[in-house]
């Protein structure tokens, strides 16, 4: 018998669903149930052949524990040791390399020196740093955001240079970034599922949380080609199983504002019946497909096309 397991926190929505889902689904010789542990031993195999982790970015025993459990071969989505590499600067950078609009941005230091650092640590840091070129690069209004962050937390909307370096003093040790404010004509927030599945969904964040998924956007069909073209070039080569893209239009071009959400928002509260139904559907048929290919022993992770050219490559 072969497990389905998912690994989840404060969530009490899409776990239960995602798991009697799966149940209902999968036919002889699989299963689907919470991830329980009891102990993790150095290279002894976990026996699930699938895990949905959805908490480990917020306790790294977790991420150590599935690390060692994908060395033995359970496809763990998502792939645990990409998702550790992962942030949005590079994902930006990334974006560029595949021809898909951006905001411009730059990275910022952070305002404090880390923990057993000293000013010999940044000497290879040129103060102060040339900020007319930023904020040439930039623009006002901008938001400030945490370089890997999520969530909508310690996001900052700055409208002049003063401002700037009030908010940039008060984020201490967080490393952030600066980027250009897209006034936007519409905005989406888009499930990606297997690299493959996509689901474009009309979203406001300006809106209180519990209704940004109730814009009122009617995207054209030439922008639901672009968007779902972007979707799945920026999930295939970053790798992800199960992410968000947030695509803001202006003037008709969606631009990438954020595809670092590898725990994305599946709370039926907060997504909607229609939505919810969707991704507890899409993702419980993609685990069968994933256990049903699995095999103990070997990498069955998902791994980028970035990855992948650069190991061709050498």
């Amino acid at each position: 018998m072969k497990k389905i397991g998912i690994l989840f926190g404060q969530e009490n929505a899409f776990p239960q669903a995602f798991v009697e889902r799966v149940n209902r689904i999968c036919g002889p010789g699989l299963c689907a149930e919470f991830v329980m542990i009891d102990k993790a031993l150095q290279g002894e195999p976990e026996n699930y052949a699938v895990i949905i982790d959805r908490i480990s970015h917020d306790v790294p025993f977790y991420r150590a524990w599935l690390k060692n459990a994908a060395l033995e071969g359970t496809a763990v989505i998502n792939n645990p040791f990409w998702w550790s590499a992962d942030e949005k600067y590079f994902n930006n950078a990334l974006a560029l390399s595949l021809q898909i609009p951006v905001p411009n941005t730059a990275l910022l230091p952070s305002f404090e020196q880390p923990a057993d650092t000293d000013a010999r640590s940044f000497r290879n840091l040129r103060y102060p740093l040339d900020w007319e070129a930023i904020f040439a690069k930039t623009g006002f209004p901008a938001y400030m955001k945490p370089f890997a962050g999520g969530g909508w937390k310690h996001v900052y909307r700055i409208t002049d240079r003063e401002q700037f370096f009030k908010v940039h003093a008060e984020t201490r040790q967080e490393v952030m970034m600066l980027q250009e404010e897209i006034v936007y004509d519409e905005y989406y927030r888009c499930y990606c599922i297997g690299g493959k599945h996509v689901r474009i969904m009309p979203y406001e964040p300006r809106n209180p949380p519990q209704e940004r998924y109730q814009a009122g956007f009617q995207p054209t069909r030439e922008l639901i080609s672009a968007m779902e073209y972007s979707v799945l070039e920026l999930n295939r080569a970053l790798g992800y199983d199960f992410n968000t893209v947030e695509l803001a239009v202006r003037d008709g071009v969606p631009y990438a504002i954020d595809f670092c959400n590898p725990a994305p928002d599946a709370d039926l509260a907060s997504v909607g019946v229609d939505n919810f139904e969707w991704v507890v559907e899409t993702m419980a048929a993609y685990a069968v497909e994933r256990a049903r290919s699995q095999q103990f022993g070997k990498d069955n992770l998902t791994w980028g096309t970035f990855i992948r050219k650069a190991v061709q490559q050498h």
